[in-house]
């Protein structure tokens, strides 16, 4: 495996692919004195460096191989590390792409990862590669045109008849990321899996009382750890409770665990196209929206007293309601028609009318610039409306913030955003999605109180600077002392300091840290090692995937029933795809009515989640997993040793 990048994600993917699936692995980054993200991306650096080193050095004493230092460019075990600013084809020959099996290229600059990856199809056409890009719709086209190169170099695009499996896969960090931060702001619902067809839905759940028997849902994915009843202890970072958390436990562990929260799949659907209160708006806005409500009264109050004047009228003169009405508008609009010589009842109206007439003029002027206004600020940013409350206040719209904010419009969550650049990747989103934004730094006193954070349910801290988001919790807390706050921490020991600090400080609050490299870097070595993750789930800082795969050639699921195919801890199986072979969606992750590479909309997969235990898993069935990493490493690589057998 070759790994090329220039930030934490590329260590973290080179780490997992070591640690957990014991891989060996070529890591290609910039020298050491580069540094590419000042100084954000230093630190990350270090400390990513620093948990490579941690899962080498482990797995190097459990083989009694030494402490696993350099020597060679080698870093112990079966890492290999080779400084280049660029991937240039000198570079990738030297990693050995040209006899890897997956290349992933995941620097965060889309035209390095794509110059990359042409070069590398060149080189070997049979590689599997893994892109980092953020633009889905290059991304899409990107992929394409890879494959088409492999199918013309190789024959079989899909290695169904060579062993080889060249296809290319487009992930972005932020897209895989965004569906577990948006989720903690949900309220009731803490884990999110979302993607455009699939929605996997997890609830956290707090420990029965005595006597009663909790609700296993669809079924129980984790026992949270023995903190994890503490409203303050759940869920936060790594190494918070007394003991870790157990994914996928057995009926009898969920049975003996007393005290022990759950995480419960309590739904599963589809998602269609998203309609949400916040989707783009067209040039003309909804009526509503062209006046104030104080404006809209003081018209009523003005036709109100038209329709008074009116019936007076027709009392007084004994007119048809009609030419009252008509005579009444004629003395409001001014128009000389003086009641010379008529009653003094008529005089007495037509005064009145004129004096409303006087009224109505202004208040058709304020109509006017008001609606004028709306249409000239319909794309420009909104202001957070008075009275705003049980809102998520979003720091940050770069490129996390920006799936983010898309992901909680889309769940119909109030968002208020707070982003210093007015030139930020989001702006244009939060413009789309008419999302209120307050422009200004976020560390300055009176930005916070502007996006009304008194009054707001969750805060979101997802900007790229740590001490940032920390300084920015901080504040709200001393605001809010009761405010739920998710802070993007990279480094696990800073974010588990900060979550020990924050619960002792705030022992009634919900705090939550979350690692954009750590939720991604599953997705990306599962992208690597040839199978399809739909999505991960964070358990108290571990994760839970879950993934589509093939159940030919796995020994542990081929034959077996659903009941005997469960292990607890490893994996269990969730759904069953019962669509013919050749009308599958190869993307289960894309939406139903998207459209495949040959222009034609793909059917929506028929996956039935209600699979009896007795049910015989075939070699021809598809089937959506939960597991453990370390338990679809073991899946897999059962599969690929056979191969190799073969």
């Amino acid at each position: 495996m070759v790994v090329c990048g220039d930030d934490g994600l590329a260590h973290r993917l080179a780490a997992e692919l070591r640690g957990v699936y014991e891989e060996q692995v070529t890591l290609v980054v910039p020298p050491s004195e580069r540094r590419v993200h000042q100084p954000v991306v230093g630190r990350a650096r270090a400390a990513s460096v620093a948990l490579l080193d941690r899962m080498v050095n482990a797995a190097n004493r459990a083989a009694g191989n030494g402490s696993g230092s350099v020597v060679s460019g080698e870093i112990g075990g079966n890492v290999r590390l080779v400084e280049a600013h660029e991937p240039t084809e000198a570079v990738l020959a030297d990693a050995g792409v040209e006899r890897a099996t997956a290349l992933a290229l995941v620097y965060d600059d889309d035209e390095t990862n794509i110059r990359a990856a042409l070069t590398a199809r060149r080189l070997n056409p049979r590689v599997r590669i893994v892109l980092r890009l953020y633009n889905r719709r290059l991304g899409q086209h990107i992929e394409e045109l890879l494959d088409q190169a492999a199918a013309l170099a190789t024959g079989d695009p899909h290695g169904t008849s060579t062993g080889f499996d060249a296809s290319t896969t487009v992930l972005s960090d932020a897209d895989t990321a965004a569906p577990a931060l948006a989720a903690t702001a949900l309220v009731g619902t803490s884990k999110v899996v979302q993607t455009d067809g699939l929605l996997l839905r997890a609830v956290e759940r707090t420990p029965p009382a005595p006597g009663q028997v909790a609700d296993p849902g669809l079924c129980t994915l984790a026992l949270l750890s023995t903190t994890s009843s503490d409203p303050a202890g759940a869920d936060g970072s790594e190494g918070s409770g007394e003991r870790g958390p157990r994914l996928l436990p057995d009926e009898d562990e969920v049975a003996a665990a007393t005290g022990r929260g759950t995480v419960v799949l309590e739904q599963v659907s589809y998602a269609g196209a998203p309609r949400s209160a916040g989707r783009a708006v067209g040039v003309v806005p909804p009526i509503a929206s062209l006046f104030s409500r104080r404006l809209r009264w003081s018209l009523a109050g003005l036709v109100g007293a038209v329709v008074a004047l009116a019936i007076a009228l027709t009392v007084v003169t004994g007119d048809h309601p009609l030419r009252a009405t008509y005579l009444t508008l004629l003395d409001i609009l001014g128009i000389d028609d003086p009641a010379t010589g008529q009653s003094v009842g008529r005089q007495v109206l037509q005064l009145l009318s004129a004096v409303v007439g006087l009224l109505l003029l202004p208040v058709l002027l304020a109509a006017v610039l008001e609606a004028l206004g709306t249409f000239r600020s319909a794309s420009a940013l909104r202001r957070p409306p008075r009275g705003l409350s049980g809102h998520v206040v979003l720091l940050g719209l770069g490129k996390i913030g920006t799936r983010v904010l898309t992901r909680l419009r889309e769940l119909h969550i109030p968002v208020v955003c707070v982003e210093a650049d007015p030139d930020a990747r989001g702006m244009a989103t939060a413009r789309r999605l008419r999302v209120p934004v307050v422009l200004g730094d976020v560390t300055q006193e009176g930005v916070l109180e502007a996006a009304k954070i008194h009054r707001a349910h969750t805060l979101l801290a997802l900007t790229s600077v740590d001490t940032t988001n920390l300084e920015a919790v901080l504040y709200a807390r001393s605001v809010r002392p009761d405010l739920r706050v998710v802070l993007r921490l990279y480094d696990d020991d800073f974010a588990a300091a900060v979550y020990r600090t924050l619960r002792a400080a705030h022992p009634r609050a919900l705090t939550r840290s979350r690692s954009v490299t750590h939720l991604a870097a599953p997705s990306f070595a599962g992208a690597m090692m040839g199978r399809q993750v739909l999505g991960a789930i964070p358990v108290e800082r571990r994760v839970l995937l879950f993934a589509a795969v093939e159940v030919r050639g796995i020994r542990q699921l081929e034959g077996k029933t659903v009941a005997d195919a469960f292990r607890a801890g490893s994996w269990r199986v969730l759904a069953l795809d019962t669509a013919a072979p050749g009308e599958r969606r190869p993307d289960l992750a894309a939406s139903p009515t998207d459209t495949d590479g040959r222009g034609t909309t793909a059917s929506a997969s028929d996956l039935v989640w209600d699979l009896p235990p007795t049910y015989v898993l075939r070699a021809e069935d598809r089937v959506v997993l939960a597991a453990t990493r370390r338990g679809l490493a073991e899946l897999l690589g059962r599969r690929r040793r056979e191969r190799a057998g073969a």
